[in-house]
């Protein structure tokens, strides 16, 4: 089924779309340029909506807005949005009655004609998606990016071609009701993450999963070595399994010796890369490098593949913002997780000075405190996992008195000011929360944003 097959299987139909957002707001707008009855449902009231609102109005879409916006979901087919999950009762009851739930994304992978690269994880998915893309495009091929980051696709799908290529970086809420897989697959790395939302890490991997799971013996799927959970899932691929690793070789995929990246294929190892070649900081990004060569390496020339020596990484990750007498300030407010901001501090190597905090996930902290302790001079806390990353450096069997040296602020400007009036020549600030930005902000770019407006600030 193509795009305009499934938007005349929708005529007659009512339809919701849960969120009015980034992703659903184009969604609606294809919906209604195709004479499709739109009830839009969002918990923001009208005011909060804004020019959005009055926009709906002007297309002739339905409202429900405001704390009921679930209630009476009478409609035919339900598109949710992906930080809500599927299984809430008025979801559920829905369904009961004969709704067909559905998202964006599902509808657009089903009616994708062009070939689908996708990439999942709990770290590494923006880079290696933006890394992805950028091999393909110098190629030659014609590539579309979407997901998590790009735009929403699926009002382009129409003028898609079989010979052009998607790519992909999905989150574990979006990939919870997938039931078709990408040509090529990629996860990063399976640990503990957004287990405020999932029941619990056993339904967060099998979410994961589902990247690949709907694949057959055409499909790849490349997979991190290193990473335990990624080893134990490839059990469920029923296509080729790729590997990376930068500790060990591997016979099919791509490892690291030493500093050169080494490709492994039908019993030919042949070098790819030299990990002084690739210019953001970081061992973790040294594997989304390889990820992204075992995903693409049968698509790109090696020349292509030089384009490691150019690509300077994407903002909000590990991204040096400015250097003021001689301190650096690094923004890496992607980091929302305890493991990335741990992935962060490794790519230093003099000790820094560390701002944290944010929003709880309902996740561990125990591992992230000996990492602080080794890696950290100053340690900078604000927002609400403040104290659980201060008790998880306190409880940690290398910490000593004032090793890192711990100060906890109410605000995050503050917070900024305090370590950079720390900061002497030779040092690094570095913002790595481990803890998501919805304490204080929009999401982790305006977090990002703000960090870099204080330090472009100081005089």
């Amino acid at each position: 089924m193509d795009i305009k097959e499934y938007l005349q299987s929708l005529q007659g139909k009512r339809v919701a779309v849960i969120g009015i957002g980034i992703s659903n707001a184009p969604l609606i707008r294809l919906l209604r340029n195709n004479g499709i009855a739109v009830t839009a449902c969002d918990k923001k009231n009208r005011e909060a909506l804004g020019e959005v609102a009055d926009e709906m109005d002007a297309l002739g879409v339905t409202l429900r807005l405001g704390e009921n916006y679930l209630k009476d979901m009478t409609e035919d087919v339900i598109f949710r949005t992906p930080g809500l999950r599927p299984d809430v009762p008025e979801l559920s009851q829905a369904v009961e009655r004969g709704a067909v739930l559905t998202s964006e994304m599902e509808i657009f992978v089903s009616v994708c004609p062009a070939h689908i690269l996708a990439v999942t994880g709990s770290d590494g998915k923006t880079t290696t998606t933006t890394l992805l893309s950028e091999l393909l495009k110098r190629q030659g091929y014609t590539v579309y990016v979407g997901g998590n980051i790009g735009h929403p696709l699926l009002s382009e799908a129409g003028k898609m071609r079989a010979e052009d290529y998607v790519v992909l970086e999905l989150s574990s809420f979006q990939l919870m009701t997938m039931r078709k897989s990408a040509d090529i697959a990629v996860v990063t790395n399976l640990s503990p993450n957004h287990l405020d939302v999932h029941k619990d890490y056993r339904e967060y991997i099998d979410a994961k999963v589902n990247v690949f799971r709907y694949q057959d013996e055409k499909g790849v799927v490349v997979l991190n070595a290193d990473n335990e959970d990624d080893v134990l899932i490839a059990k469920e691929a029923k296509g080729e399994v790729r590997w990376f690793s930068r500790r060990k070789a591997v016979e099919n995929g791509v490892y690291c010796s030493g500093t050169d990246i080494l490709l492994a294929r039908n019993g030919m190892t042949v070098k790819v890369l030299d990990t002084e070649d690739i210019l953001i900081p970081g061992v973790h990004n040294v594997e989304n490098y390889m990820a992204a060569i075992a995903a693409s390496f049968e698509l790109v020339s090696p020349e292509t593949v030089q384009l490691a020596k150019s690509f300077a990484g994407v903002p909000h990750r590990i991204e040096l913002i400015r250097t003021l007498r001689g301190v650096r300030y690094y923004n890496d407010s992607i980091a929302s997780s305890p493991s990335r901001t741990i992935a962060g501090l490794r790519s230093f190597k003099e000790k820094v000075i560390l701002i944290a905090g944010g929003k709880d996930k309902g996740i561990p902290y125990d591992a992230i405190g000996p990492e602080i302790c080794s890696h950290v001079k100053e340690l900078y806390l604000t927002g609400m996992t403040a104290e659980k990353i201060k008790n998880a450096v306190l409880a940690a069997p290398n910490y000593r008195e004032n090793a890192p040296k711990i100060t906890v602020l109410d605000g995050f400007r503050e917070t900024v000011l305090a370590a950079a009036a720390a900061a002497k020549t030779g040092d690094v600030v570095l913002l790595s929360p481990a803890s998501t930005s919805f304490d204080r902000f929009k999401n982790f770019e305006h977090r990002g944003n703000t960090f870099r407006e204080i330090v472009n600030e100081l005089k």
